[in-house]
């Protein structure tokens, strides 16, 4: 479908990293190595270098940390040392891009251990309130802020949007873009449809830099229609 972000929930057990959206659906066959990790490494092989065949772009992972976040943290951080030649890195103060940009989101308490270290291979998923903070971090560690759409904003796409609130949407993404940093909404409405659309279209005209979404194919026809 053409797009630059994936995101990934992981859970810690014992020395396993899985994927599922809720514990019901662990199954110690599906880890983040053999769903992401291993086909990425195969994947930028075979495209010399990118994830995108014929294209530099970098792919965003995002992990969305659902155990405990200080724990989970350091045993992904030994896995992205395996394949360090694929992630985008910081090292003393210095970004070196690479194919693939982890971005760390979930539980909070992975930020304490990603801050101690002067070499990682994942950056921090801020909140509105890191955007807000009297001494926000940079760019170089919140490359981007996210949050819910529910919390920040009434309207959920039916009739029109406020303009009190509009004007809100794009300071937030105005202000994260003089820092650097992208800026990602979750909870937005995503049933097919007209109230969907609106929002989407309030998105991409005060240039929001990712949709949150379940229908791939449903957002790569709104962003065709709307080139």
């Amino acid at each position: 479908h053409r797009f630059g972000s994936v995101e990934s929930d992981i859970f810690l057990v014992g020395k396993q990293l899985l994927v599922a959206h809720d514990p019901v659906e662990l199954d110690p066959t599906r880890t983040l190595e053999s769903l992401y990790l291993a086909p990425l490494a195969a994947r930028v092989k075979a495209n010399r270098g990118s994830v995108y065949r014929g294209q530099r772009k970098p792919l965003q992972l995002l992990i969305d940390i659902k155990t405990e976040g200080a724990s989970t943290y350091l045993e992904l951080d030994r896995q992205l040392r395996r394949y360090r030649h694929l992630f985008t890195t910081y090292a003393h103060g210095r970004v070196f891009p690479g194919a693939v940009t982890a971005v760390i989101s979930g539980d909070r308490a992975a930020r304490v251990p990603m801050e101690a270290q002067t070499v990682r291979r994942a950056f921090y998923d801020g909140r509105l309130l890191d955007l807000l903070a009297p001494a926000p971090a940079p760019a170089s560690f919140i490359p981007l802020i996210s949050d819910n759409w529910t919390l920040n904003f009434t309207w959920q796409g039916v009739g029109t949007f406020p303009e009190v609130e509009r004007q809100k949407l794009r300071g937030i993404i105005a202000a994260a873009h003089s820092r650097r940093q992208k800026v990602r909404f979750w909870a937005t409405p995503d049933l097919a449809g007209p109230a969907r659309d609106a929002v989407w279209s309030e998105l991409l005209a005060a240039d929001a830099d990712y949709f949150n979404t379940d229908d791939l194919a449903g957002l790569e026809a709104f962003l065709d229609a709307h080139k």
